[in-house]
């Protein structure tokens, strides 16, 4: 772990969203390199993966196997103000973030096993 914060100097919200999507992508795309194919069908499969639909839906299939600490981030950071693109549901975009910060909240707590966990959950191996 490249970070070293205290409890109380966690980066905000949208910090940790901004860094949990580099990793969710990360883990997507490993994923993909694994199942094997062709670059140009695997790039198509991320973006359809790392969208703000898909990732409004893969929170949605975590919510419930979320502790109450998890649960807090989420919550936090689904309401941060934010101006979604223009081309985003407004839902679907506040829950994508919610998701991203969970990860990144997970990762610069040093919980690496438990987002591994999460990541699993929020993408089922069938789409792999």
């Amino acid at each position: 772990m490249i970070f070293n914060f205290e409890h109380n100097a966690l980066p905000g919200s949208l910090e940790l969203a901004y860094l949990g999507d580099c990793l969710y992508d990360l883990y997507v795309r490993e994923h993909l390199i694994a199942k094997g194919g062709r670059v140009r069908a695997m790039h198509r499969e991320a973006i359809s993966l790392v969208c703000a639909h898909a990732q409004s839906q893969a929170l949605l299939r975590i919510m419930d196997a979320l502790t109450d600490a998890e649960r807090d981030v989420v919550r936090r950071a689904r309401n941060t103000r934010q101006s979604p693109p223009k081309n985003a549901d407004p839902g679907e975009y506040h829950h994508a973030t919610a998701l991203e910060a969970l990860i990144g909240w997970l990762y610069v707590t040093g919980q690496k096993d438990r987002m591994n966990a999460v990541l699993r959950m929020a993408l089922p191996e069938a789409e792999f």
